[in-house]
């Protein structure tokens, strides 16, 4: 378990490389240990996540019973770690053939810190989930403003912590997206999870 000190800095950091500082990779222990302890970022971010799998769990599990509720929020829980960490097990596959190689740590520790931030940065859109429905417009046009900017802030992460150049980073950036849409419709479709009706999702 990181220190306060240690967490502060990984997270100072990451928001450094989402504002395109490339100090903010000065901030990371990029050792092996940091490389691992990185990964306590989902545990920064899991109050702030399951504020909106409880949001998620209301809306499609059975509002009748506690244990359905329950069953989906460990459903929702699954779905988002695997977003989190298979997309970042598929690049350590594909990483020395493509040539970032050498980066694929200083990535994984920026990604992982940085997603912890827009755990954060989402959670005025789930709190608004717990009392509006997902179709009300307000609560849809704030969930897109604030999923605009995450990936503004992310794409401008990746560039810095790729450090190739616009094009690579760009490159990797739509990979990782697209790597995480296929996980997430995967594991829906697998752990039986249907869109709220009526979202068009």
């Amino acid at each position: 378990m990181l220190s306060s000190d240690e967490t502060y800095a990984s997270l100072n950091g990451a928001w450094r490389l989402m504002l395109g500082k490339a100090d903010g990779l000065r901030q990371f222990d990029l050792s092996a240990d940091g490389f691992w302890n990185s990964f306590f970022a989902i545990v920064v971010a899991a109050p702030a996540l399951i504020v909106g799998w409880v949001g998620l769990a209301n809306e499609i599990g059975d509002p009748n019973a506690f244990a359905g509720r329950f069953s989906m929020l460990i459903r929702l829980a699954t779905v988002d770690i695997g977003v989190w960490v298979l997309p970042l097990v598929g690049l350590a596959l594909v990483a020395p053939r493509a040539g970032i190689g050498g980066r694929f740590v200083h990535y994984v520790v920026a990604s992982n810190w940085a997603s912890a931030i827009i755990a954060w940065m989402m959670l005025p859109a789930a709190l608004i989930r717990l009392f509006l429905p997902s179709t009300n417009e307000f609560a849809v046009l704030a969930s897109l403003l604030l999923f605009a900017l995450s990936m503004i802030l992310t794409w401008r992460m990746t560039n810095v912590a790729i450090g190739r150049g616009a094009a690579v980073g760009s490159a990797v950036f739509a990979g990782m997206f697209v790597a995480s849409l296929v996980v997430l419709f995967v594991l829906q479709a697998l752990l039986g999870i249907a869109a709220p009706s009526g979202t068009g999702t």
